[in-house]
Order: C-alpha cells, then sequence, then structure tokens
C-alpha cells in the first residue's frame, strides 16, 4: 500500500487538529437586515447550541406564524460533536497511518459530512419557513420565509443571509486542503512532475 509524502502526513494531521474549531467558534450563521433593525439581527449555529438575537428573530417571526427558534429543533446538537471527534481521531489516524488510502477515506468522510450538513440545514429552513401558523397577525398570500442556504435571499422587507462562520470556513479549508494532498500525492500529479522536470 502507497505511502503519504511526509508534507502530506503532515497536512492531514494539521488539518484534523484545525477542526477542533468547531468546539470554539460557531460553524454557521443567519443574519437579518430590515428598516427597522438597520444594525441587522443575528443568530450563531455551534456545534451543540445557539446564540445571538433569538428573542428579537423569535417575536418578529412570530406575527407571520413562523415557529420559534429553539435548541429542541436541533436533535443534531446531541450527537454532532461526537461525530466531528470521531473525524478528527480518523484525521489523526491517517496521518500517523501515512497511507493514501486512508487520506482517500478521509476526503471521502468530510465530502459526506458537508454534503450531510448543507441537506440538513435545507430540510431545517424549508419546514420551518413552510409550517406556518395559519392564525398569524401577518399572511400574505403564497409567501413562505425559508432563509436561503448559502447567499442572500430578500424575505418581504428583510434581506437574509446565511453561511459559514469561522469553524465552518475553516472546515471547508480542511477539505480543501486534504483534497489537494490527495490530488498532489495521486499517480498522475507524480507522473506530471517528473514529465516537467525533465524538461529542465
Amino acid at each position: 500500500m502507497k505511502k503519504l509524502s511526509i508534507t502530506g502526513r503532515v497536512l492531514i494531521v494539521v488539518s484534523a487538529l484545525a477542526m477542533l474549531s468547531a468546539y470554539f467558534f460557531p460553524i454557521w450563521q443567519i443574519q437579518l437586515w430590515a428598516p427597522q433593525y438597520p444594525e441587522g439581527l443575528s443568530m450563531q449555529i455551534w456545534i451543540d447550541h445557539l446564540t445571538g438575537d433569538l428573542a428579537s428573530i423569535n417575536k418578529m417571526n412570530f406575527y407571520i406564524g413562523m415557529a420559534p427558534i429553539e435548541e429542541e429543533m436541533f436533535p443534531e446538537f446531541k450527537y454532532l460533536k461526537y461525530i466531528i471527534g470521531a473525524i478528527i481521531a480518523i484525521g489523526l489516524f491517517v496521518g500517523l497511518w501515512g497511507k493514501k488510502a486512508g487520506a482517500h477515506l478521509f476526503l471521502i468522510i468530510l465530502i459526506l459530512l458537508g454534503i450531510g450538513a448543507l441537506i440538513d440545514m435545507y430540510i431545517w429552513g424549508y419546514q420551518y419557513g413552510h409550517n406556518l401558523d395559519p392564525t398569524a397577525a401577518i399572511k400574505v398570500s403564497d409567501m413562505t420565509y425559508q432563509p436561503p442556504l448559502i447567499g442572500y435571499k430578500q424575505l418581504l422587507n428583510f434581506l437574509a443571509y446565511s453561511g459559514p462562520h469561522v469553524a465552518g470556513w475553516v472546515m471547508g479549508a480542511v477539505t480543501l486542503t486534504v483534497f489537494m494532498v490527495v490530488v498532489g500525492e495521486s499517480k498522475w500529479a507524480g507522473k506530471w512532475r517528473r514529465k516537467f522536470f525533465s524538461r529542465k
């Protein structure tokens, strides 16, 4: 079984350790701006809890029939920290083991984690924005309030933004780094390097 270079192993280990940021910084964020809230309202999604202007957001959402945002809405909080911990352990093992097959496996796990997180966020946003109280004080025909998955979206007089926070960006960078290690240590890359330097 082919081995990783020392540089590749170090990058794998550093990438795995960088994922510890998920325990110290928010992973995701949702922000809202409107004329009545020029300073904006924000919600941060951590590995096991929520922070931000939840009281103000829930008060505003009450009038349009949206359910209050509560941590109980996210069952993922009960097990996500263990999933991240297991992935970190796998990354460290792969770096110490030093086999290319392990790096491929680690990359696949990271990609699946990212895809799963985006799907999970979309499902939550869809249910949250479509399941409205029919007795709400403010009703707009055919209007739903699903927040954007990534990027900006206009919701009535609110501009909503959804995207990664610090830990989310770090995990994206981790995935990119591991991808570069896998590609850089591939047979194709080795052939290209030998061909390129043989011309010098």
